[in-house]
């Protein structure tokens, strides 16, 4: 653990980096500029905005980290997914696997709605048996919207606890910033979503969700509402949501939905992956409970082609009242099956 924690100052510098940047380019970029698709292959589309991370991605880590221990970067862009840095470097010499997504809610940012994450976790390197429960140190980074003047980074040492600062674009001051997940017992009067951000099994997301926050809070009186939802197009931002007491329980399903939509006669679209997920080792040391879809903790590869299922609760409370609902709901509906 001590190798690992020389990587911290790096990362994070070239997390304030990358921030920086991308903040510059959209105050820069002409309206619609970013939001250009220059990519769309097998997997996410890329857009203007995230070449302008990516294209930092690489020479940063080649500089600052792999100048350390030789990595494995892993991140999506890269040829095949991954590349061993220093170049030339046979992979099981690597010292390390690192996971990152430069820009995690690229579509809230290029349309400047909502902040985007830098999300980078390290991990030893087992070869390709790796997984998210391997990560070691994680960082996240707010990519803030350009009339926002702070940005929050939070990071995690496995079994240290986590920490968070706050940014201040305007005056260049960082301040430490407390993150407190909600202690509430119930859902009432607090906000839990099931993600369902595109087309496709919209109604079969909804009526879990419905199924959920009705029997956990339940529609007392006309006009009054007891539960709310947010829609955060980012997994980062999710769990961000979650960290901060914002939140207390977010599940994100997609890929559950692959059989009953092939039935349908439609294809399971664009899903949550190991690198949107590579932070919630952060979560996990300030008390979220994230788990796959069985409430298992999370063991996908360090790879950018595995399609996750997760939830995530604010506390034990949470979980002990909210997950035999999820179970419950996913099994009347055949999916734990698909």
């Amino acid at each position: 653990m001590t190798e690992i924690t020389r990587f911290l100052a790096p990362l994070r510098s070239i997390h304030a980096r990358i921030r920086d940047t991308v903040v510059d380019a959209c105050e820069r970029a002409s309206e619609g500029a970013l939001s250009q698709v220059v990519a769309d292959g097998e997997g996410d589309t890329i857009y203007a905005v995230d070449r302008v991370s990516e294209e930092l991605l690489v020479e940063l880590f080649e500089r600052e980290i792999a100048t350390l221990a030789p990595i494995v970067l892993i991140a999506e862009g890269l040829p095949g997914g991954q590349m061993v840095l220093p170049r030339g470097t046979a992979p099981e010499l690597a010292a390390f696997r690192v996971i990152a997504d430069p820009v995690d809610g690229t579509r809230c940012l290029m349309y400047q709605k909502r902040s985007a994450w830098i999300l980078t976790g390290i991990a030893p390197n087992l070869g390709e048996t790796t997984t998210l429960a391997d990560i070691r140190l994680a960082v996240q980074t707010e990519i803030p919207l350009v009339k926002q003047h702070l940005s929050d980074t939070m990071w995690a040492i496995w079994g240290a606890g986590a920490e968070a600062e706050r940014h201040n674009r305007i005056s260049g001051e960082d301040r430490p910033l407390v993150l407190r997940p909600s202690k509430a017992s119930d859902l009432a009067h607090g906000f839990a979503s099931v993600t369902r951000f595109f087309s496709g099994g919209r109604d079969i997301l909804a009526s879990i969700d419905d199924e959920i926050t009705l029997a956990a809070v339940g529609l007392r009186g006309r006009g009054k509402a007891y539960c709310f939802e947010d829609q955060y197009l980012s997994t980062g931002g999710q769990l961000y949501e979650l960290m901060s007491g914002h939140d207390r329980f977010q599940a994100d399903l997609r890929p559950l939905l692959a059989a009953t939509l092939r039935a349908r006669g439609l294809t399971l679209g664009l899903c949550c992956h190991p690198y949107d997920l590579c932070t919630e080792l952060i979560a996990r040391e300030l008390g979220v409970l994230v788990t796959n879809e069985c409430g298992a903790p999370l063991s996908a590869p360090l790879d950018v082609e595995a399609e996750l299922a997760w939830a995530g609760y604010s506390n034990e409370h949470i979980r002990a009242n909210i997950q035999p609902l999820l179970a419950a709901a996913l099994e009347r509906r055949g999916l734990l099956a698909q």
